[in-house]
């Protein structure tokens, strides 16, 4: 039952993980999604802004992030070794 009890808390802590990354390509996807949003929204205003200046501006907003064509491909390596680990490091914390 305590293995068990053990195996669902790492599995837990497993899907948090991948929650959290998740979220974060999601924000990023959003912020692309608006960069974009306002490039369509300037083309068909007409404005002044002349598009290289606008491509330039997003491709800086799109910079600031974490390289996110990098991060796209970066395989995630969820191990169980590392979840004993830190399990065994929280015990260690909640034993004290």
């Amino acid at each position: 039952m305590l293995s068990r009890l053990q195996e669902l808390r790492r599995e837990e802590e497993t899907l948090l993980r991948v929650k959290a990354a998740l979220h974060d390509q999601l924000r990023r996807l959003r912020v692309e999604e608006l960069a974009l949003q306002s490039m369509i929204r300037a083309g068909e205003e007409d404005v002044s802004v002349p598009l290289p200046a606008l491509a330039e501006d997003t491709q800086q907003t799109l910079g600031q992030m974490d390289n996110e064509a990098a991060i796209n491909q970066t395989e995630l390596h969820l191990s169980l070794q590392d979840d004993k680990e830190e399990e065994e490091e929280e015990e260690e914390e909640s034993d004290s």
